[in-house]
């Protein structure tokens, strides 16, 4: 234990006695080290930040969809379906999910309109609160009134306000013209960046409960092919949506048939993660090239010290020196290098992570954390030791295999 104190304070010497050679020896180190762990914990930041966004938008919702075999056979979900997938436990609300494209024309100007044919909890699905009036109701569904909610930014488009419960809107599509009455006006809720709700010139966007579309449809209104379940966000997703497809094939009579095809939340939350996973596995792969680069650099550097230090090596043997004595010399310097060039990398990392997402989050109008881990730091330290120790074998065994009267004659 200590021969090897003796080693490393022999490794410190030297490498302060080249002050500048060393921190070029390490820079390679401190540049692999700092990128990885700036970019893994950006890319852990990211995917914290987007799925908090996304859990806030749409956690617990499945969609469930007919497949091509289904609409050949004209197996597709209706009313009654909706209300029977209502009733499964865990399933807080249901609604159909389509839409077909209108017109209006306002004091404001002409408009496209967007319809989206919805039951009572289209406000469940849609992530909306009401900011003035309420949703249509079981009422409204079931006689299908001409009612239709609007979101306060499409009011002020429409009619330059959102105090616009009671006013009329005349739909104009498939050579018809339907008035609908304004029942409420919505709000989205803020979500920051990766939810994005609205852009320049998209069309208004109506909820109209899907029984009212009857005169633009005919019996089509009562014939879905995709559907949306909001289930409890503490129940398991995948024992609801088995109990979804049970019931539907139940009533359908089509058990095994695969007519119905599921999609869940946590689904697409996982497919997201998994490829932001990958983007930030490949470009941290990427950054980690300059570590092998910079293992390179230190055992280069090592090898000129050797180069340098031969006289010193061949009177160290001769004074009865053994070969690991040498070896383990060499050793401890290299590895001291990586460790000095890891442990400045690991702050310079984090203070990029820190820099990077405070630059992200200014710029997106949002805020995103880095995602550092002890493991993330833990595995940087690890592997900047391991490159020095791999790195400055060679010079090392090439140090201790000098031959003692070899040495002491070159100058």
């Amino acid at each position: 234990m200590g021969n090897l104190v003796e080693y490393v304070k022999m490794a410190v010497q030297n490498i302060l006695a080249n002050k500048g050679r060393s921190f070029l020896t390490m820079l390679g180190i401190i540049i692999g080290i700092a990128s990885v762990i700036a970019i893994v914990s950006i890319g852990e930041g990211t995917k914290n930040q987007m799925n908090s966004e996304i859990d806030d938008v749409g956690s617990g919702q499945i969609a469930v969809y007919c497949s091509e075999d289904a609409m050949t056979e004209g197996e597709y979900m209706t009313g009654e379906d909706l209300e029977a997938l209502r009733q499964i436990e865990g399933v807080e609300g249901v609604s159909c999910s389509s839409s077909f494209m209108g017109e209006t024309v306002t004091g404001k100007g002409d408009f496209s309109l967007s319809l989206s044919l919805e039951t009572q909890d289209g406000v469940l699905i849609n992530n909306s609160t009401m900011k003035r009036g309420a949703y249509f109701n079981q009422a409204d569904v079931e006689e299908g009134r001409s009612v239709c909610v609007i979101s306060d930014s499409d009011a002020k488009r429409l009619f330059g306000s959102d105090d616009v419960v009671g006013m009329d809107i005349d739909v104009q599509a498939y050579d018809l013209t339907k008035t609908y009455r304004i029942v409420g006006v919505t709000t989205q809720k803020e979500n920051g960046t990766f939810v994005s709700y609205t852009y320049e010139g998209m069309p208004v966007s109506l909820s109209i409960s899907y029984t009212s579309a009857v005169d633009f449809l005919g019996d089509e209104t009562d014939e879905f092919t995709n559907v949306m379940v909001q289930a409890d966000k503490d129940r398991d997703s995948k024992e609801i949506s088995d109990e979804v497809i049970r019931v539907l094939e139940q009533r359908h009579q089509s058990a095994g048939q695969d007519y119905y095809q599921i999609q869940s939340f946590q689904d697409v939350v996982k497919m997201m993660n998994d490829m932001l996973g990958v983007i930030t596995a490949f470009i941290s792969f990427v950054a980690g090239i300059s570590l092998l680069v910079g293992g390179i650099g230190v055992m280069n550097i090592m090898l000129v010290s050797v180069t340098e230090r031969t006289r010193e090596i061949g009177i160290r043997k001769s004074l009865g020196a053994k070969t690991s004595s040498i070896m383990l010399q060499f050793l401890a310097e290299s590895a001291i290098l990586t460790v000095i060039g890891g442990i400045i990398g690991i702050i310079l990392g984090i203070a990029g992570g820190y820099g990077i997402c405070a630059a992200m989050s200014a710029g997106q109008g949002m805020t995103i954390t880095p995602g550092i881990s002890l493991g993330t730091i833990l595995i940087a330290t690890l592997f900047s030791c391991a490159v020095g120790i791999f790195f400055g074998i060679y010079p090392a065994k090439k140090a201790a295999a000098l031959s003692p009267i070899e040495a002491l004659r070159r100058n």
